[in-house]
């Protein structure tokens, strides 16, 4: 049971990657966590392809990387619209994406979630929500005569682009309407004279065909000023005949395993929160899957959420700190947007575009804007406004090799507990100071960094810092270079903000 009178603390909707992600960080946080599904069991579907540096940086940060690269496959190259990107290997410990296929995903994140004491719920789909001063009551159609209720402190809707519990909370979902149509699907292709086909374009569109397992193709077509409706279920004959039209052959198709439809409509929530009901994964942005950002963003708006709601449940922080999810996340949800809109505005045939793609191309050999183009699809350089001008205040922190009493360890290892984490470099008791109202709350650890500099994307090379305060998503609320009175205040100052006022006494 959650908080007194109530079912649990949060009630999470939808199992996919951001839903499981959330429950897993709500649970590590102490948060009593229910996870209701309307689907009766994973479907099994590949959906998305890949995982980026910044979420394989996430994973690591909890302990449990090793699950995904034990199944996964590094790629040592990216794209964008199809223009192949390079990776740098000074700037992340894991620069590379890794192939990995979505339900794979989601049976390692369920299996987690199971560990750490997740309740999922399947055969249950919101139909109601009702919210008061202090709870949500939540009901739930689960095929039995009368439906369920649930009631929690919070509710939060990971129940994709078409998320009934954002238009159940009246969250507005503008954006831009659907200008083409892609199908995709994994099936076996015997007839294929290649290896794999990259985005081979033609005047009709473009398609793709790539190997994900030995024998079977994940075969991808664009078609553009073709609009399907959006209730039209996809078959395999629609991807075969597209195939035929955009390749002029279907190459032997056949056996498909799963068949899907996409389109470059790209939508965001006008509110990532409306009271006790918040928005995450695709409930809260949908777009063009240009660069394979949409699952990894999902990853990333729960591990940024989950601590907080978990410290608001449990009475560690005021509730106005749940504002910074929406004041953080929602600028990352609208960048991603803009650049897949322009990826999908590059992929269009037709000799204008051609010419484009040649010039565009040609620039990304310039290894500033081969950096500029592999941060926004990575997020390794996302910077959130937590205030402060050293470098590091806001970004992502590097996982440095550090010297401890106890041996030598990396940054990720302090955050597998998802607790704060205040690492004072330099020693001399000022840091300790400064945080002592703030123990119950925040570990403090005393270590020497083996590095004179961090990368710290894309600034560059940083110099260690003496002491840094590290959230519980692994970014920066604040660092400095050495600790007198004032940086020392501002120390106190982002306690307060992040996790709640010192203790008294």
């Amino acid at each position: 049971m959650g908080h007194t009178g109530t079912d649990a603390d949060v009630i999470v909707a939808g199992a996919g990657p951001t839903g499981l992600m959330l429950a897993c960080e709500l649970r590590l946080a102490g948060a009593d966590v229910v996870v209701v599904e309307r689907l009766a069991e994973r479907t099994g579907e590949s959906r998305a392809g890949g995982i980026h540096s910044r979420t394989l940086e996430v994973l690591d940060q909890r302990g449990i990387l090793d699950r995904f690269l034990a199944e996964g496959e590094p790629q040592p190259v990216g794209h964008f619209s199809g223009l192949y990107l390079e990776f740098d290997e000074s700037e992340s410990r894991h620069p590379y994406p890794l192939m990995i296929l979505q339900s794979a995903v989601e049976r390692l994140l369920e299996e987690w979630a199971l560990e750490l004491g997740v309740r999922i719920r399947r055969s249950a789909a919101v139909s109601g929500i009702h919210q008061d001063a202090e709870t949500v009551t939540v009901a739930l159609e689960t095929g039995g005569e009368g439906g369920a209720r649930l009631r929690a402190r919070y509710l939060v809707g990971c129940d994709g682009g078409r998320s009934t519990v954002r238009k159940l909370a009246g969250i507005g979902f503008p954006g831009t309407e659907a200008t083409m149509t892609a199908l995709i699907g994994d099936v076996e292709l015997p007839d294929l004279p290649e290896d794999y086909v990259w985005v081979r374009r033609t005047p009709g569109g473009d398609y793709s065909a790539i190997a994900f397992e030995p024998g079977w193709y994940r075969v991808i077509t664009s078609e553009y000023d073709r609009v399907a409706d959006r209730d039209e279920p996809a078959t395999f004959e629609q991807l075969r005949e597209s195939l035929i039209r955009v390749a002029g052959t279907d190459f032997g198709m056949r056996a498909p395993r799963w068949v899907s439809r996409f389109n470059d409509a790209a939508r965001q929530a006008a509110e990532y929160r409306r009271g006790r009901v918040l928005l995450a994964g695709d409930a809260a942005h949908i777009h063009f899957p240009a660069g394979g950002q949409g699952l990894n963003m999902g990853v990333q708006d729960a591990v940024n959420l989950g601590w907080k709601l978990a410290s608001v449940v449990a009475g560690r922080a005021p509730e106005e700190l749940l504002d910074s999810y929406h004041a953080e996340r929602h600028p990352v949800g609208e960048r991603v947007l803009h650049n897949t809109r322009a990826q999908a505005a590059l992929a269009r045939p037709g000799a204008a575009t051609d010419a484009l793609r040649e010039v565009f191309g040609s620039l990304m050999v310039f290894d500033d804007v081969n950096r500029v183009l592999r941060h926004m699809l990575t997020a390794l350089d996302v910077r959130y406004p937590v205030g402060g001008d050293h470098p590091m205040e806001g970004r992502r922190v590097f996982d440095a090799d550090l010297k401890t009493d106890g041996g030598v360890t990396g940054v990720y290892p302090l955050l597998h507990a998802g607790r704060p984490v205040l690492l004072d470099l330099r020693g001399g008791g000022e840091v300790a100071a400064a945080a002592e109202g703030w123990t119950d709350r925040v570990d403090l650890v005393e270590a020497r960094s083996e590095d004179a500099s961090w990368p710290v994307p894309p600034v560059g090379e940083v110099p260690a810092p003496a002491a840094l305060l590290i959230r519980p998503d692994g970014h920066v609320a604040w660092a400095a270079d050495s600790v007198g009175a004032e940086r020392a205040a501002a120390l106190r100052t982002a306690l307060t903000t992040w996790f709640g006022p010192a203790r008294r006494g």
